[in-house]
């Protein structure tokens, strides 16, 4: 027996039991550490799998269709430079088309469509093209121009124009894809533009977040278009039209660029004097008051245009009436004046936003207007036409600019000035398209009065200074200094302020009229006329330096009378605005209002 057996047989029961038991013991701490990393993994297996959910990349794919609105086989999506326009697109015969009010609104304003008359126009430097539906020729008078497909398609109510036709007038390139939706990419904003390169691949979402679904995927070296920095993500626009968010670490290189077409731009001639225009309206009601003109300018001093008032619309078929005169025109010539007829669309035959609409929004009644007015200014031997149109609404905006458009190139065929008539620029008139005057007519004249007018419901000056002042600023920032002619009254008004009743106030509660107390009558006058209205008066005369006019004011038979004068120290201060700001000179309302002293500070300031 050796050594270690009779040491284990010597060993104490007791010391065997107690080594069993740890050992025991051991095997049970080492179950629930086993257990307890089992469920510390579980757990943390649990906790990754919620936190990837919650916080981790979404790989769902957004649906393209949804995403664009298509929901035809035919249609396309349509993306302009950095915007989705959505569905606005239609594939027809292989060829894209795109929507006219997106054409008009986004790419090129100078497509007409006349949805009375099925027809597309666009005006040219010789002349306005016109396609019918369906057609693959267009019109230029007796020119045509043949295309390989229809340049006018509809589908319902909704007008198409081929794509191609409108990159042949417009400074646009544009790129088919059909891979998982059909899309056009359009650029049409030429410039600077700032761009980045891809990282690595990664994923295009449609919004900022990684839930957010995926539109696209990006590869490495790509290049991107850079629209808007979100913190942590970037507005991008993929080169193929997909536009959405990437992360900022995804970018690099991030750069400004120039990027540019060829394209020659239509360019459409105007007559410009080589002196400063000063014109009068010369109101005209008769073919008899006609035999007054030498009378009339007999008074005048550096006089260079008479706008007579010869010519009203007398329906919405494009008829006019006329009282013009080729002796006039002889009498003015002779005093080395132009004469300028004006056309007004008021006081005549029409006189009304509906009557005027009718009119302009049809093609045939466009032309027979233009045209009567070109016979009768050949006829009579006049030098340009006034076009005065006051009546028209939002709605006709379209129509009207269409028709400057087709009036100037007529009046440029037969040497004929064009001019424009324009309220001071307003929110509420924008749809004059005074930029767009700017391209066609020869001179844009603001109407630099009827500040208050005769149906406000408060008194105040015609034209004062800082109303004058607008006109001016913001018609030049849409027209050249050099076409602008600002208009000045030889008018002003007398105002009679009579409280309302109680009866009046509570029978007009909840209009705007309810917000002045009293009611207001204006009387428009000569300069003279008024001076011995005040004289008569014994009212005392003041100067107002906010409007920059003598004022003055009395009471009378239960009314109190005020009146802002227009006269030799208001007109200068409208004069120097006209010099100050370099414009092409000045016209005036109405011709006999005036004091003789008034056309020796005109002459001041036209020299």
């Amino acid at each position: 027996m050796d050594e270690n057996t009779r040491q284990q047989r010597k060993r104490p029961p007791s010391q065997t039991k107690r080594k069993k038991a740890k050992s025991k013991r051991r095997r049970k701490q080492m179950l629930i550490f086993k257990m307890l990393l089992m469920i510390i993994l579980i757990a943390a297996v649990l906790f990754s799998a919620l936190f990837w959910k919650k916080y981790g990349p979404s790989k769902e794919r957004a649906d393209l269709e949804e995403y664009y609105g298509i929901t035809a086989k035919e249609q396309i999506a349509v993306v302009i430079d950095n915007q989705n326009i959505g569905a606005k697109g239609m594939m027809f015969d292989s060829e894209p088309y795109i929507e006219y009010a997106v054409v008009r609104d986004f790419l090129n304003e100078r497509f007409y469509l006349d949805a009375n008359e099925n027809l597309l126009l666009y005006t040219l430097p010789e002349g306005t093209l016109s396609v019918g539906v369906g057609a693959k020729e267009a019109q230029i008078g007796a020119r045509k121009q043949s295309e390989k497909y229809a340049i006018l398609k509809t589908e319902g109510s909704v007008a198409y124009i081929a794509l191609d036709f409108v990159q042949k007038y417009t400074n646009i390139d544009y790129k088919l894809y059909e891979d998982e939706v059909k899309r056009v990419m359009i650029v049409s904003d030429w410039g600077k533009t700032t761009t980045a390169v891809v990282k690595r691949d990664t994923q295009v979402r449609y919004r900022a977040g990684v839930k957010s679904p995926v539109l696209t995927d990006i590869a490495k070296r790509d290049k991107v278009t850079f629209i808007e920095d979100e913190g942590k993500w970037k507005k991008i626009r993929t080169e193929d039209g997909y536009i959405g968010y990437v992360r900022d670490n995804c970018l690099k290189s991030q750069k400004e660029e120039t990027i540019s077409r060829e394209f020659k731009e239509q360019e459409y001639s105007n007559i410009s004097k080589d002196y400063t225009i000063n014109l009068a309206w010369h109101q005209v009601t008769s073919k008899q008051a006609n035999s007054g003109v030498l009378e009339t300018i007999a008074g005048t001093k550096g006089l260079t245009t008479l706008s007579p008032t010869w010519f009203t619309v007398r329906d919405t078929n494009g008829n006019i009436d006329s009282i013009a005169s080729a002796e006039y025109v002889n009498y003015a010539h002779q005093s080395n004046i132009e004469v300028w007829a004006l056309v007004r669309d008021f006081d005549g035959g029409i006189g009304s936003y509906e009557e005027t609409y009718e009119l302009l929004s049809h093609t045939s009644r466009r032309e027979r207007l233009i045209n009567q007015l070109i016979a009768e200014a050949i006829q009579t031997g006049i030098d340009g036409i006034n076009v005065d149109f006051e009546k028209v609404s939002e709605e006709c905006g379209e129509h009207f600019i269409q028709f400057i458009r087709e009036l100037s190139i007529k009046c440029d065929q037969n040497h004929l000035v064009l001019s424009v008539d324009n309220y001071v620029p307003k929110g509420y008139n924008a749809q004059y398209h005074r930029k767009e005057q700017s391209v066609f007519a020869d001179y844009i004249i603001i109407m630099g009065y009827d500040e208050h007018y005769n149906g406000s419901y408060e008194s105040g000056s015609v034209a004062s200074y800082n109303f004058v002042k607008e006109g001016i600023e913001e018609t030049l920032k849409e027209v050249p200094a050099e076409k602008v002619i600002n208009a000045i009254p030889f008018y002003t008004r007398l105002w009679a302020e009579i409280p309302k009743s109680e009866a009046e106030l509570e029978s007009q509660a909840g209009t705007e009229a309810a917000n002045y107390p009293t009611k207001v009558q204006g009387e428009a006058m000569g300069m003279e006329t008024a001076m011995e209205r005040i004289e008569g008066a014994g009212a005392e005369i003041t100067w107002d330096e906010e409007a920059r006019q003598d004022y003055a004011q009395w009471e009378g038979g239960g009314a109190v009378y005020k009146i802002w004068l227009e006269n030799a120290k208001s007109l200068e201060e409208k004069l120097k605005l006209m010099k100050e700001h370099k414009l092409a000179g000045t016209a005036a309302w109405k011709l006999g209002f005036e004091t003789p002293d008034i056309w020796e500070l005109i002459l001041k300031y036209v020299n």
